[in-house]
């Protein structure tokens, strides 16, 4: 950690750290900066993009948990990431699946999971590493999804709990100077997939008919915070999301999911900041980590 300095990232399941932050998490480390990604599920729920792989479906084997996790080694590995962590431990909480479907409700599902019990296992994490930024979701997870949902609100939970002398903790207190939550901008995203549809089928990509009202993690871009550059991370990026072939197929510059949707793998990211203060400019920052931490 030749910078001294360390970012948290909170996701949700296998791929998700590759698809919202790969780049960032790629150009951390080659930065130098100590990072660590705590993964809450390994994913057992999930739609299989590779046919010969069907069988490892919940509904058939339910041997997908297994799977996912050996990709998401090798995806740990393509971003140089050293520190790795599910949340309590691999198989301590599962996948819930998507909202409103029997799965929420089984005991283990990680949407049931009690918000001060997992918010103490996070926080046991933020003690222990000190980051000076923690990376999550916003409250809807992105795009509504029961475990990303609960992923912002463990990790939210978890900073507070690790800034609270009075919490059930060893370790010291830890208060997280920055905290920040995903996003894209609403005009990149609508623009990108207008022009993207009109070549949809040429491309083998599925895309939104009304990128004005595509709902994943966009947000308006007055909310944003930081555009963080990646394009010399690029590399990484792709080759970490081509890990998760049980997920999705890199297409040359594009991902596309089981659901057959396409998507560019961009060479910026963005984020929210929620703690530390929103930007004062007209203009994105650039920068992540607070300026004594660089």
């Amino acid at each position: 950690m030749a910078n001294g300095s360390h970012v948290l990232l909170a996701h949700a399941h296998p791929d998700d750290e590759s698809c919202a932050t790969g780049g960032t998490i790629a150009r951390l480390v080659a930065e130098g900066h100590g990072v660590t990604v705590v993964t809450s599920t390994q994913g057992e729920q999930g739609r299989i993009a590779v046919p010969e792989l069907s069988h490892l479906h919940v509904d058939q084997d339910d041997a997908l948990g297994p799977e996912r996790a050996r990709e998401l080694d090798a995806a740990m590995s393509a971003l140089g990431v050293a520190d790795h962590r599910y949340l309590g431990g691999p198989g301590r909480f599962r996948d819930s699946g998507r909202m409103g479907i029997a799965a929420n409700d089984r005991a283990d599902a990680f949407w049931q999971a009690d918000l001060d019990e997992a918010g103490l296992l996070m926080a046991e994490i933020i003690r222990e590493v000190r980051p000076q930024v923690v990376i999550t979701y916003d409250p809807n997870g992105g795009y509504g999804h029961p475990d990303h949902i609960q992923t912002h609100r463990v990790a939210m939970r978890g900073v507070e709990l690790a800034a609270d002398p009075d919490a059930a903790l060893d370790g010291p207190v830890w208060d997280v100077p920055a905290v920040y939550w995903t996003a894209v901008p609403r005009r990149l995203i609508v623009d990108e997939l207008t022009a993207l549809a009109t070549h949809a089928d040429e491309l083998g990509l599925w895309v939104d008919p009304d990128p004005a009202e595509y709902p994943d993690g966009v947000h308006d871009d007055e909310e944003i915070d930081v555009e963080f550059d990646v394009s010399a991370h690029l590399d990484a990026k792709a080759a970490a999301l081509d890990c998760h072939r049980t997920q999705l197929t890199v297409k040359g510059p594009y991902w596309v999911l089981a659901s057959g949707r396409g998507m560019r793998i961009q060479d910026r990211e963005w984020f929210i900041r929620v703690k530390g203060g929103h930007r004062t400019s007209a203009d994105y920052e650039t920068e992540l980590l607070p300026v004594a931490a660089r």
